[in-house]
C-alpha cells in the first residue's frame, strides 16, 4: 500500500487535543478523524461511501441496475443525451479495494489541494478532472472501447496532478520504495496509463489521462489568477434564490423588463461578496492572517481593491 507523504500549509500539529475530545470509543475516534478532514474532501467520501454500501446492499439486481443507468457509457449518442452520467459514475465503484484505495489516493494528496485553493475550488477541480476524463475517453471511444466506465479514479487523477503542480518537490512514500518527489511519481503515473491505453485489462486508461488533463488546466488557470469558484458559487446563488424568504410570504412578481435580471444578478454578486468578506475578516480576527488559504488572500486583495 502507498501513502502520501507532506506539509499541510498551515498545517499544525494536534497537540492539545487528547484533552478536549478524549476517544471514548472506537467509533468516536473515527468520528472525530472524519471531522477534522477538509469539508469537500468530507462530503465527496461520505457520499461516495454511501453509495458504495447501497451497492453492496442492494443486491445483484440493483447493483446491475446502477452501473447500467448511472455507469458512464461512452457510447454515441448516449454520452450526449444522458449528460449526468458524467457526474454519477465517480460515485460507483466496482467493489471494495476500488473504492478504498480512490477514496485513500484522495484523502492523502487531496488535504493540501483543498487547504491550498479553498473547497469550492477543489470541488470545480475534482468534478471537472472527471468530467474531462469522460469527454475523453468517449471522445476516443470508436478508436478503443466504449465500455460502460464506473469509478473516481479519473477525478483523484486530476487531483494527483494538481498535487503535483501545487507541491512538486513533496515526497511521495511508496511501500519499499525511496522517497519520490511528486512530480516524478504523477508523472510515472500517467506514462503508465498512456502506455497501457488498449490494453484491454478493463482499466479506463483513457478516463485517466483525462482527469490528468483536466487537473493541469484548471490548475494552471488558477494559477493565472482564474476564480474556479465562480462555478460553486453560481449554484449557491441559484439555490439562494429558489429558497423562500423567511415567513413563509411568495415574492412579488419580477417586472418583465429583460434588463432587471441584471440588476438582480449584480445586486445577488455585491450581497454574496460582502458576506465572504466579513466570513474572512471573522477568520483574521479568530485565528491571524496566516490562517487564510491563498483562495481567501486572493479574495481579500479582489474585495478590498473595490471597496
Amino acid at each position: 500500500m502507498a501513502r502520501g507523504s507532506y506539509n499541510f500549509p498551515g498545517g499544525g500539529g494536534g497537540g492539545g487535543m487528547r484533552n478536549q475530545m478524549p476517544f471514548d470509543s472506537f467509533w468516536g475516534g473515527i468520528k472525530f478523524a472524519f471531522m477534522r478532514m477538509p469539508v469537500a474532501i468530507r462530503t465527496i467520501i461520505l457520499a461516495t461511501f454511501i453509495v458504495f454500501i447501497i451497492q453492496m446492499l442492494g443486491g445483484q439486481t440493483l447493483n446491475t441496475w446502477a452501473i447500467n443507468y448511472l455507469g458512464f457509457d461512452p457510447s454515441f449518442p448516449t454520452f450526449l443525451t444522458q449528460p449526468w452520467r458524467m457526474i454519477t459514475y465517480l460515485f460507483l465503484h466496482g467493489g471494495f479495494l476500488h473504492f478504498l484505495f480512490n477514496m485513500l489516493w484522495l484523502w492523502w494528496m487531496g488535504r493540501a489541494v483543498e487547504e491550498t485553493v479553498g473547497p469550492r475550488t477543489f470541488t470545480v477541480i475534482y468534478f471537472g478532472a472527471g468530467i474531462l476524463g469522460a469527454l475523453l475517453d468517449a471522445g476516443l471511444a470508436l478508436v478503443f472501447s466504449d465500455a460502460l466506465v464506473i469509478g473516481a479514479s479519473g477525478a483523484v487523477t486530476g487531483m494527483l496532478v494538481a498535487f503535483a503542480m501545487l507541491y512538486p518537490r513533496a515526497p511521495i512514500m511508496l511501500f519499499l520504495f525511496p522517497p519520490i518527489e511528486a512530480r516524478y511519481f504523477v508523472a510515472g503515473w500517467i506514462a503508465i496509463d498512456i502506455l497501457f491505453v488498449g490494453a484491454g485489462d478493463g482499466i479506463a486508461r483513457l478516463v485517466h489521462i483525462g482527469g490528468a488533463l483536466g487537473g493541469y488546466l484548471m490548475i494552471k488557470a488558477y494559477q493565472n489568477g482564474k476564480d474556479l469558484s465562480l462555478v460553486i458559487r453560481y449554484i449557491e446563488y441559484l439555490f439562494g434564490k429558489l429558497k423562500p424568504k423567511s415567513g413563509g410570504k411568495s415574492k412579488s412578481k419580477r417586472s418583465k423588463n429583460k434588463n432587471m435580471s441584471i440588476v438582480q444578478d449584480a445586486e445577488i454578486v455585491e450581497e454574496v461578496e460582502q458576506t465572504e468578506l466579513d466570513a474572512i475578516l471573522e477568520k483574521i480576527s479568530k485565528e491571524g492572517y496566516d490562517s487564510l488559504t491563498k483562495e481567501e488572500k486572493r479574495k481579500l486583495f479582489e474585495l478590498s481593491k473595490k471597496d
